[in-house]
């Protein structure tokens, strides 16, 4: 039976909760780590998935929504956001106890039949506890200073997510003082899952104990002459919204670099506790800060789930994983010179299923070609080790012309941005940190060279950001063009972003926040225009989250006209398709596969014409107005053609991984039926796209 989570909404809203619209989706992670058709460790990745999810959602969202009612007071003076903190609390709770069932009940008893064991401390036999107290009195105790709480030791600053343990005690402390409670730290520079000798675990399998589990086994030996009467983990989750006033301050980067060090203790929003925690405890714990009951989350295992990933670092098993996959190549490396291939035709890339080395090869070949006279690119996201910026660092020294423009404000990358942008300065390059009060979101970069005395820009354009880790596993279209038209406008979006002016007029790209909106809500009254003059209307969209009330609106309208839309929304989606009379010729669905669905793509059928653009932007406010983003055209009829075939209709007929929304918000796992032969478009794309058996030569 699935839970009535709409309920308490407003029945006759056109619009679905944001929200639970955005916890449905962790339902569908969720179900991944159920389904027994998923090799286990991977099982226990969509977990660990599922539960980091969670943690961002309380982190940015519900923070954001405590924020809202503080800044007038109290929550009680806006009844309609307690109602929906009360929903959000409601399923939550039924989300995180759905976790812990999922991996007491199916995950831990599956992987120990096959030899992965993680012992608790009444699981372990007479050598394991021996060698646990071992590493406690080596490892552990010596980094641990438990705190008792009295008037000179006041109740500790707690870092955001981090390990921590509250224990009662009986009698009094050394100086004769009734100390009743203390606080120990987990120190984080030991690991959160510890892996026992080969020796001690049995069948030739590998066993596992937890740190919080070494802890609270030996809890008592920090308390000499002290009886601990009872003692919990706990975690609490804390805002983690970087604020800095920008009209303000006079150097952003610095800002930022003050208020990176205030963001692991910010407004406190979630308190988690093990479900055994004395009330008294888990009591004293939420007046500590400042939270209500229903912030607090009793769970039935580590509080951290996020840290299980590490068990999967240790266990070599190819058969608890997926296979592994080598992508394709565009243009195989060292083939020919990527310029000369531009010059030929663009070059469409679908990654991961193709590999994003073309682009690292497009900007290491600019940053070594001496014809080449200036690179420009956009960063919202690159990791701590980029070779990208690290060949933008060598065409800075080279004496090249290096404009970048570093997104500071890239939520939990910001520390990683800012030391890129410290180092690209110091390599000489030119780095702007784009436009105050807007995020820089756009995927573009661009490379002007010399050829015959004329100056010829090439550019790459993107769905999803220059980081060498998430290209592996996200789903995203790049461009690599030398078409005149494009790569110029894609200039004068650098121009625009560097000295503040307004853009001149764009012919090819819809810029956000200027005119994105008003061209995706034109081109939809343009298919409602068509289908009115009796042909045929078709919209498709591919995008992560559709929660724009304008677009969606616009969406309806061509609905009630007689156009055909299908979109293909991973995350959050306030759309309420299938509504007689509204929305009854929309469907939306959500791929939860192998790799995150990230590629945003806009199509319009327009007469056959075929309007076919991909973009960095969702259809959500933030994006289409509070953000610099970007949609450009596929303009190549073959690479069109491309677009529909592999990033649209494989996923309109996904029967594996694909959810179709209902219009009470609820989610339907679309399987084969009879006779149809099951169908996952990821599968699909790994197997045309990819590299076969590449790994049998190594």
């Amino acid at each position: 039976m699935k839970p009535d989570l709409h309920a308490e909404v407003n029945k006759n809203s056109a619009f679905l909760d944001r929200e639970l619209s955005q916890l449905m989706f962790n339902r569908r992670v969720l179900a991944q780590a159920e389904d027994k058709s998923i090799p286990l460790l991977e099982r226990l990745r969509y977990l660990c998935i599922a539960s980091s999810n969670l943690d961002e959602f309380f982190e940015v969202r519900v923070a954001s929504l405590l924020a809202a009612g503080a800044a007038d007071g109290s929550l009680a003076a806006h009844p309609a956001l307690v109602a929906t903190l009360s929903r959000i609390s409601n399923e939550c709770h039924l989300l995180v106890a759905h976790q812990y069932e999922i991996l007491n009940n199916e995950v831990l008893p599956e992987l120990a039949a096959n030899g992965v064991h993680l012992v608790r401390h009444n699981e372990r036999n007479e050598a394991q506890r021996a060698w646990v107290k071992e590493y406690f009195d080596n490892e552990v105790r010596p980094l641990l200073t438990p705190i008792g709480l009295d008037p000179a030791h006041p109740f500790p600053q707690v870092v955001n997510k981090s390990l921590n343990f509250i224990v009662s005690l009986t009698g009094k402390d050394a100086f004769g003082r009734g100390t009743a409670i203390a606080i120990v730290k987990a120190p984080r520079v030991l690991p959160r899952v510890i892996r026992l000798p080969d020796h001690l675990s049995k069948n030739g399998g590998i066993s596992f104990c937890l740190l919080s589990s070494v802890i609270h086994a030996h809890i008592s030996d920090l308390f000499a002459g002290r009886e601990v009467i009872g003692y919990s983990q706990f975690r609490v989750t804390r805002d983690s919204d970087l604020w800095v006033d920008e009209d303000e301050v006079k150097n952003l980067r610095q800002a930022l670099k003050g208020e990176l060090l205030g963001r692991q203790f910010g407004a406190s929003v979630r308190l988690e506790v093990a479900m055994n925690c004395p009330p008294e405890l888990s009591q004293f714990l939420l007046d500590q800060f400042g939270l209500h009951q229903s912030r607090l989350y009793a769970v039935n295992g580590p509080v951290n789930l996020v840290r299980l990933n590490e068990i999967m670092d240790h266990v070599d098993n190819p058969a608890l994983r997926f296979q592994p996959f080598f992508p394709g190549f565009a243009q195989k490396p060292g083939s020919q010179d990527i310029f000369s291939a531009l010059r030929k035709n663009d070059i469409l890339l679908h990654h991961p299923f193709q590999s994003f080395q073309t682009v690292i090869d497009f900007i290491r070949s600019a940053a070594l070609d001496p014809a080449v006279v200036a690179i420009k690119q956009t960063i919202y996201r690159t990791g701590m080790n980029s070779d990208l910026m690290e060949a933008l660092i060598v065409a800075a020294r080279a004496g090249k012309e290096v404009t970048v423009i570093v997104e500071l404000k890239a939520r939990f990358d910001e520390e990683a941005n800012i030391n890129w942008a410290d180092k690209l300065e110091q390599a000489g390059a030119q780095v702007v940190y784009g436009v105050v009060g807007l995020k820089t979101h756009a995927k573009v970069a661009l490379v002007i060279r010399r050829e015959d005395n004329k100056l010829r820009y090439y550019a790459h354009l993107g769905t999803g950001n220059y980081h060498p880790t998430t290209t592996k596993f996200y789903t995203d279209f790049g461009l690599l063009t030398c078409h005149a038209g494009l790569a110029q406008e894609v200039n004068e979006v650098f121009i625009h972003l560097t000295s503040l002016t307004k853009p001149h007029r764009l012919n090819h790209l819809w810029l956000a926040p200027f005119a994105l909106q008003n061209e995706i809500i034109k081109a939809i009254r343009n298919e409602a225009r068509i289908a009115r003059a009796g042909r045929p209307g078709r919209i498709i969209v591919k995008i992560n989250a559709l929660v724009d009330e304008s677009v969606i609106r616009a969406l309806y309208a061509a609905s009630k006209d007689g156009v055909k839309i299908d979109l293909i929304v991973r995350g959050a989606c306030t759309l309420k398709p299938g509504v007689p009379g509204l929305s009854e010729n929309i469907k939306v669905r959500s791929i939860i596969g192998r790799f995150l669905e990230h590629s945003r793509i806009y199509y319009f059928r327009n007469d056959l014409a075929h309007d076919t653009y991909l973009a960095s932007a969702d259809w959500m406010s933030r994006n289409l107005f509070r953000r610099i983003e970007v949609a450009f055209p596929i303009l190549d009829k073959a690479l069109k053609r491309r677009v529909l075939a592999e990033g649209l209709n494989p996923y309109l007929k996904d029967n594996i991984n694909a959810w179709e929304l209902e219009a009470d918000g609820h989610y339907q796992r679309r399987k084969a039926r009879g006779k149809q032969t099951s169908f996952s478009a990821q599968q699909h794309l790994m197997e045309t796209l990819g590299t076969p058996n590449a790994h049998l030569g190594e």
